[in-house]
């Protein structure tokens, strides 16, 4: 499938986000940050099996920006359109192939981590930065949660590679970690000055 015959699948998927009655504005913030996930997976430096991409930082502004309902329905319409053959994973990759590659079950780890910073901070009053970022950190967390044992089951069990659990936990988590709180610190401070103007 090529990129114009991916993007030609983008009404379809907007006729099912109006399925479920979403306000003109809501159908909106959902594509705006379905498109900014997919520009943070463009941003990408290719470690291993796994790249360096602004995507966890979209996934998780989703959420706190959003709520869970709306910040999920993003990251999940995001996959929904990668798997469908629309080139919008990182190195520009994608279609249902996909699920086999190890890092997989980060993007899966998207849509919960979404959900659970939304329902951490939507619609709270008083949030501070701290409470951002407390609440992106879990996110992250929870990116983890799915992207690490998926990783480990996809390169020992499909694609034959006999790797340890340690070895996976060096290679797709603790490598990350600095990258990935910084990221959270920018998310957290993004969150804070832009939550009560959308």
């Amino acid at each position: 499938m090529t990129i114009h015959n991916g993007v030609n699948i983008i009404p379809i998927m907007m006729n099912e986000v109006k399925f479920m009655k979403l306000s003109t504005k809501e159908m909106i913030l959902v594509s705006l940050f379905t498109s900014l996930t997919a520009i943070g997976a463009f941003l990408s430096i290719p470690i291993g099996e796994v790249s360096i991409t602004l995507q966890s930082m979209f996934s998780l502004l989703s959420g706190l920006l959003l709520g869970p309902k709306l910040g999920s329905m993003s990251q999940g319409l995001y996959i929904i359109l990668g798997l469908l053959g629309v080139r919008i994973f990182s190195n520009f990759s994608g279609g249902p192939h996909y699920i086999f590659k190890p890092s997989f079950g980060f993007l899966i780890g998207f849509i919960f981590a979404s959900y659970i910073v939304g329902k951490i901070t939507y619609k709270k009053s008083n949030l501070s930065f701290g409470n951002f970022l407390s609440a992106s950190l879990i996110g992250t967390f929870v990116i983890y949660i799915f992207g690490i044992p998926y990783m480990y089951f996809t390169l020992n069990y499909i694609s034959g590679t006999e790797v340890g659990f340690l070895t996976v936990l060096k290679t797709g988590c603790l490598i990350f970690i600095p990258g990935d709180l910084i990221k959270a610190i920018i998310t957290s401070f993004l969150a804070s000055k832009l939550v009560n103007r959308i």
